[in-house]
């Protein structure tokens, strides 16, 4: 048996299952008493049921390997999804320079993403990335240095408070994935969410809806920052639809569509200005 295989086992009877168990392996690579106790300490972080994404400090979302720690919610696959319907819609565009707002940006991952994969096809978008989280801004910012991503500017504001009024008409795209989750459907999730930013996750309930509060007022203070055609896109709750398309409606939106998720539950609003 070789030293990572012999390290691997090790972690593996003290209650981390073979694959994250080689990833820990991996990421730390022991070769004295330092490294070894730091891939320890590691593996007592996951077995005490911190989330493996924080434990390692990075993970990957579509093209890029993203910095993460507790100031900053996990990215999900749905979250991929949403990238990839934006992307196809600015490409469908033929935009050369599109202005793109992500809203609670969080770690970047949205707008970076969207950045980058732009750029892979010669189109140089700008990104303004919104948070209320003075942490979040700075993981996001660190994510565009690792990755190189010019063009990005950072701004504390809840939503839309604190953006600069000259934007205005001029955005072409507005994407987030605000928190959606209501404080009672929140208590009977995975107790595993508590190590993620409540702030990110837990939204108010509205009249629309459970948890909506912060979808409503993306949605409703949305269409005057977009220019005519521009889009907005939003990850919303599984039991948002009706409420989604509503509050789209109530905000003079047009050509407003609701889309499934891979795993066939309502995830994505798309709606035009």
């Amino acid at each position: 048996m070789d030293a990572n295989s012999y390290l691997v086992t090790e972690l593996v009877d003290a209650g981390l299952n073979r694959r994250e168990a080689r990833w820990l392996v991996e990421e730390f690579s022991p070769t004295d008493h330092e490294s070894m106790a730091a891939m320890r300490a590691a593996a007592q972080r996951r077995i005490g049921g911190e989330p493996i994404q924080y434990v390692l400090g990075h993970w990957p979302f579509r093209s890029l390997d993203l910095d993460l720690d507790s100031r900053v919610l996990i990215p999900r696959p749905e979250t991929e999804e949403l990238v990839g319907l934006a992307f196809e819609e600015l490409m469908k565009r033929r935009l050369q320079a599109p202005l793109i707002v992500d809203l609670g940006c969080g770690s970047g991952a949205i707008g970076l993403a969207l950045l980058y994969e732009l750029r892979q096809m010669d189109v140089q978008a700008t990104l303004v990335a919104v948070d209320t989280s003075p942490g979040a801004l700075d993981v996001t910012r660190a994510n565009a240095r690792k990755h190189d991503l010019d063009g990005v500017t950072t701004v504390h504001s809840s939503w839309f408070d604190a953006l600069d009024r000259s934007l205005l008409g001029r955005v072409d795209l507005i994407v987030a994935n605000p928190p959606y989750v209501g404080a009672a459907e929140f208590a009977t999730l995975d107790p595993a969410l508590g190590y993620e930013p409540f702030a990110a996750l837990v939204s108010e309930d509205t009249a629309y809806a459970e948890g909506f509060l912060d979808l409503q007022v993306i949605i409703g203070q949305s269409c005057p920052w977009l220019v005519a055609n521009g889009l907005l896109i939003c990850e919303h709750g599984n039991m948002h639809r009706a409420a989604v398309l509503r509050a789209a409606r109530d905000a003079m939106f047009v050509d407003v569509r609701d889309l499934d998720d891979m795993f066939g539950n309502p995830r994505f609003l798309m709606a035009k200005r």
